[in-house]
């Protein structure tokens, strides 16, 4: 296939592909022409890169999820402990979620008069909630 029957195919743009070649995520199989032409097998590889971007891999974690070959070689204990970051970031996420919940629906005729508002005003005030996050044990991938 051509760069653009790939391009066309997936929806990564020519552009790009260049890149994650320059990058050695993928690789060309050769040239038909002045264009590039890859191998069946890249559709797999970008799709593999797409999943792993929307997972928040960095393009060289994803690299390092290839042999030389192309084909994949993930390392399990990486995204193990990507999903124990992105549990750690539902479990934040939630809890902010849950405050502005109870902001938006609380009964105080001011939320200066809520006890749980203020006492949210105050972890945050006293750094206490960011504290508390930072020890939320998250293991960081390599490059991060």
């Amino acid at each position: 296939m051509d760069i653009a029957e790939v391009a066309k195919l997936t929806g990564v743009p020519a552009s790009t592909l260049r890149y994650y070649e320059k990058k050695g995520l993928i690789a060309s199989s050769g040239r038909q022409g002045i264009r590039r032409t890859f191998g069946k097998t890249v559709l797999d590889q970008l799709a593999l890169i797409s999943l792993g971007q929307s997972a928040g891999l960095s393009l060289d974690d994803i690299r390092s999820m290839f042999l030389p070959n192309g084909q994949p070689d993930i390392d399990r204990q990486m995204l193990a402990a990507k999903a124990d970051e992105i549990d750690a970031l539902v479990k934040r996420l939630q809890a902010m979620s849950e405050g502005l919940r109870h902001a938006a629906a609380c009964p105080a005729p001011s939320h200066v008069e809520c006890p749980k508002f203020q006492r949210l005003l105050k972890a945050a005030a006293s750094g206490a909630i960011e504290r508390r996050w930072k020890h939320v044990d998250v293991p960081k991938l390599p490059g991060h």
